[in-house]
């Protein structure tokens, strides 16, 4: 059982002010392999003081040595990188392969565009030739709340810490209770990094502790949080009284269109980005559209895919899809499964109950629903699971209105070799990002949704610019 109670405040491991003892499963087993405490009002009052007396001085600090200590977390992170993986698949699931690859180099990769972004990032620039005594002030915004889920770990907890570093921001981390040892990780990593006592402070806790006094807190300027729409509505009433910049980055129900001039992979590529990390992403394509001439081909490629999806433990090596985080995750992820089938929606590949096999650990069948409708709850909620639904379509218009009939809007997929329809529809989806063909976004590319995904806009000088306001300033003396 590994024990990690302490909290990292103002460059020290304290210990909590009361005993409050929460324990982490792991997923594949469904027995406890850690403890870590919840904090109190008390030890996030602490974290948050300390973060707002290193505020002054780490705000004066040079551009130039704020991106010297974020080129040194790299490197400690990257020497870390077999413990990372370990601790992300112990926690949430992922299989160790996967874990040691995509899970940690999300992290890292954030953290190298960041630098990359960085290097040319202006603090002070002109209006423009039409006003040339008026600049633009980049300043940064305060003591921020960074609140992270567990389902991306090291992913989110970069795109939050390290462009807020660079800001000038002080910060208090709280990542996911379900998922805590990663973060508590990354604050050795941060402790051996050298980053100034005070600037980042790190309290365990759940959403409506921590979370809540973060969000509430009178000294926190901003509130940075990824996880449920549910939770981020919540987090933004509970800043309101305080005027807390809030950044969200939200749930998704993510449409990806198939039309019949598709490649050969189009299909395949769709169900495996469906299901990867157990489908537990919010950017999931979990309704796949097919044009009606090629919708049977597309269901059997479809279940033919998901039949060959392995399932297994997250400690076994190998190309496989773990378990889903938790058994409240699962049980959700049942009764949605269990409301496809009893709206009338075509089950074709998996279904209610663990993989055969498979008796112990929160497993979830992979799962294609065929003959969808728009109107199914499977087609409307997020399920954050492996289940696909596929939907057929007639008409590009007809695509595009199903594609937008949702509150969310975080990524949508189109499949089309026809270049003028396919960005066509890139500009007509509602949505912060379009990937079209399984081209992925560009490095330094943001990440971000509209409507009930948020509108958060992380990585890139985007992600930076979250955790800076702006400043016009006339009457600027130039030489």
């Amino acid at each position: 059982m590994i024990t990690k109670r302490e909290f990292y405040i103002s460059g020290r491991w304290v210990a909590p002010t009361a005993a409050n003892d929460c324990i982490v499963y792991d997923p594949s087993t469904e027995e406890a392999c850690a403890v870590i405490s919840l904090g109190a009002q008390a030890d996030t009052d602490a974290a948050v003081a300390a973060a707002r007396a290193a505020l002054p001085g780490w705000r004066a600090t040079a551009p130039a040595d704020r991106l010297a200590l974020v080129e040194r977390i790299l490197a400690a992170y990257t020497a870390r990188t077999e413990e990372m993986g370990a601790a992300i698949s112990l926690e949430m699931g992922a299989p160790i392969d996967m874990a040691r690859v995509d899970q940690v180099n999300a992290g890292s990769s954030h953290i190298k565009n960041f630098i990359t972004a960085f290097k040319n990032f202006e603090f002070v620039r002109p209006l423009g030739p039409h006003a040339p005594r008026t600049r633009i002030s980049f300043e940064p915004v305060g003591v921020v709340g960074l609140i992270t889920p567990w389902n991306w770990p090291m992913n989110q907890i970069a795109l939050k810490v390290v462009p807020a570093l660079l800001a000038g921001c002080t910060m208090v981390l709280k990542p996911s209770e379900i998922a805590p040892l990663s973060g508590l990780l990354f604050a050795e990593i941060m402790h051996e990094a050298g980053v100034p006592p005070g600037v980042f402070n790190l309290v365990n806790g759940d959403g409506l502790g921590v979370g809540t006094q973060l969000s509430t807190h009178p000294d926190v300027a901003m509130i940075s949080f990824t996880g449920s729409t549910r939770a981020g509505i919540a987090i933004t009433k509970a800043a309101a009284d305080t005027l807390k910049k809030v950044a969200l980055e939200l749930g998704g129900k993510g449409a990806n269109l198939v039309f019949a001039d598709a490649d050969a992979e189009a299909v395949k590529r769709g169900v495996r980005h469906c299901f990867n990390n157990s489908g537990q992403s919010c950017n999931a394509p979990t309704r796949m559209l097919v044009e009606r001439a090629a919708y049977a081909d597309a269901v059997e490629t479809a279940r033919q895919a998901a039949l060959a999806t392995r399932v297994g433990s997250a400690h076994e090596p190998g190309r496989h899809i773990g378990p889903v985080v938790s058994e409240a995750q699962y049980t959700k992820i049942q009764g949605m499964i269990e409301k496809g089938i009893a709206e009338g929606a075509r089950l074709i590949a998996g279904g209610p109950g663990r993989p055969d096999g498979l008796n112990r650990g929160w497993f979830v069948r992979p799962t294609v629903f065929a003959d969808v409708t728009p109107d199914m709850t499977i087609a409307r909620e997020e399920i954050f699971g492996p289940v696909l639904s596929i939907i057929p379509f007639d008409t590009e218009e007809e695509a595009l209105s199903i594609a937008n009939d949702t509150p969310y809007g975080l990524t949508n997929y189109v499949q089309t070799t026809d270049g003028t329809r396919g960005n066509r529809l890139a500009r007509g989806l509602r949505s912060g990002m379009v990937e079209m063909n399984g081209i992925s976004r560009g490095a330094g590319a943001f990440f971000g949704g509209v409507g009930a995904s948020g509108r958060a806009r992380e990585g890139g000088h985007w992600g930076i610019e979250e955790f800076l306001d702006s400043k016009t300033i006339s009457g600027w003396f130039t030489d």
